[in-house]
C-alpha cells in the first residue's frame, strides 16, 4: 500500500481516529469501576452500624489454676473515668454478675478519677455487683477522687487495701473553668452573646463570673460533693460524717495517711487481696481471669484508631465553653474530646 504524499512532495502523517465504539467502552468501565468502589463503601458504612454494638466482654486467663472450675474476676480500673472506657467497665461488671463460675471480684484501681456521672454509674453498678459475690479493692498508684469513689461500690464490709506508694483521697469536686476576661480586654474583644436568660452565658470565659453566678453554680458542685461524702458514710463504717467532712478538703493521703484516717484498711499489694479473697470465699484453687473487649467492625477495618477520631478545630474550641463536673485529682489541662462509646 502506497503512503500517501502532499503536493509538496513530503510523507503525509497518518490520523489515528479513535472509534467511538471504544470510547464508550472505557466510559463504561470507568463508571462501573466507579459505581464499585461507592457500592463498596457504602455495605461499609452499613456493616460498620449494623455490628458496631459486639458482644463482650470475653474472658482472659490471668493467673491461678488454669484448670479450676471457680473463678476470681479482676475489674480493672486503669484509666481516667470517662468514656469510652465507663462503658466497657459496665460491661464487664454485668457479665461478672450474672456468671455463676464467678464467686469473687477483685476491684483494682490505678485511676485519678474522672467526670462525676461516670464516677456514679459505675459506683452503682458495683454495689448492686458487691450485692451478690464480695468484692475486694487492690488500689495501686493511684486512686484518688473518682477513683476513691467508685471503691466504696465494693460496699460496707469490704476491705479496701492500698499499696505502700499508693496515693489516695482527693475527696471533692472540680469544674475546670479559664478566665480570659483580661486577655481579651488587652486584645479589644469583648462578650456580645445572645441569651434568653441571665444565667445562659454565666460560664463565658471572656467575661468574669458574677457572684450571683458563682453562687448557682457552686451550688450545683456541692450537690456532687455532699453526694460523695454520702457515699463514704454509707461505705465506711468506721468513719462519721464529721470526720469524713474534716477529711474531704481535696488533700491527696499516701497509704499510710490512708490508713491513719480510716480511709483504707491495710498496706498490702494485689497478691495479698487475693489471699484473703480466697480464704473469705472458703477455696485453694481459683482460676483469675482478666476481660477483654472486642474490636468492632470498625476498629478491626481501619484501626484502634477509627475509635479516636480527631474533631475538627471548631469542635474543640467549643469544648472549652462546655461545663464538666469531675471527681478529678489533678487540673485538666485541655478540653475534653469523648470517642464515641
Amino acid at each position: 500500500m502506497e503512503i500517501p504524499t502532499s503536493s509538496a512532495g513530503q510523507t503525509a502523517v497518518p490520523v489515528v481516529i479513535v472509534q467511538k465504539r471504544r470510547r464508550w467502552l472505557a466510559l463504561f468501565l470507568f463508571l462501573l469501576l466507579v459505581g464499585s468502589m461507592l457500592m463498596n463503601l457504602a455495605l461499609a458504612s452499613f456493616l460498620s452500624g449494623y455490628v458496631s454494638e459486639v458482644k463482650g466482654p470475653n474472658e482472659k486467663f490471668h493467673s491461678g489454676d488454669l484448670l479450676a472450675k471457680d473463678k476470681i474476676a479482676r475489674l480493672v480500673t486503669d484509666f481516667t473515668i470517662m468514656p469510652p472506657h465507663t462503658k466497657r467497665l459496665l460491661d464487664a461488671i454485668d457479665h461478672v454478675r450474672d456468671q455463676d463460675d464467678i464467686k469473687g471480684v477483685i476491684l483494682v484501681i490505678d485511676s485519678p478519677g474522672g467526670l462525676v456521672s461516670d464516677s456514679h454509674e459505675i459506683y452503682h453498678k458495683l454495689r448492686q455487683l458487691s450485692a451478690k459475690k464480695p468484692v475486694y479493692v487492690s488500689m495501686k498508684g493511684i486512686a484518688a477522687s473518682g477513683g476513691y469513689y467508685i471503691a466504696m461500690g465494693a460496699g460496707p464490709d469490704a476491705p479496701i487495701y492500698a499499696e505502700p506508694t499508693t496515693w489516695t483521697g482527693s475527696i471533692g469536686v472540680i469544674m475546670p473553668r479559664y478566665d480570659v476576661s483580661e486577655l481579651a480586654h488587652k486584645a479589644g474583644v469583648k462578650p456580645d452573646s445572645l441569651a434568653t436568660g441571665p444565667l445562659k452565658d454565666a460560664l463565658n470565659p471572656l467575661k468574669e463570673l458574677t457572684a450571683d453566678e458563682k453562687k448557682v453554680w457552686m451550688t450545683i458542685l456541692d450537690d456532687s460533693f455532699n453526694r460523695f461524702l454520702k457515699v463514704i458514710d454509707d461505705s465506711r463504717k468506721n468513719l462519721n460524717a464529721e470526720q469524713i467532712r474534716a477529711l474531704a478538703t481535696g488533700q491527696v493521703y499516701t497509704a499510710d495517711q490512708a490508713l491513719a484516717n480510716g480511709l483504707v484498711d491495710k498496706i498490702g499489694y494485689e497478691e495479698d487481696v487475693l489471699t484473703a479473697l480466697k480464704e473469705k470465699l472458703g477455696l485453694t484453687s481459683v482460676r483469675v481471669v482478666d476481660f477483654e473487649h472486642p474490636k468492632s467492625f470498625a476498629e478491626a477495618l481501619l484501626g484502634a484508631e477509627s475509635r479516636l477520631r480527631p474533631t475538627d478545630p471548631v469542635s474543640r474550641l467549643m469544648e472549652l465553653s462546655v461545663p464538666r463536673a469531675m471527681y478529678m485529682f489533678g487540673w485538666p489541662t485541655a478540653p475534653t474530646y469523648f470517642p464515641e462509646r
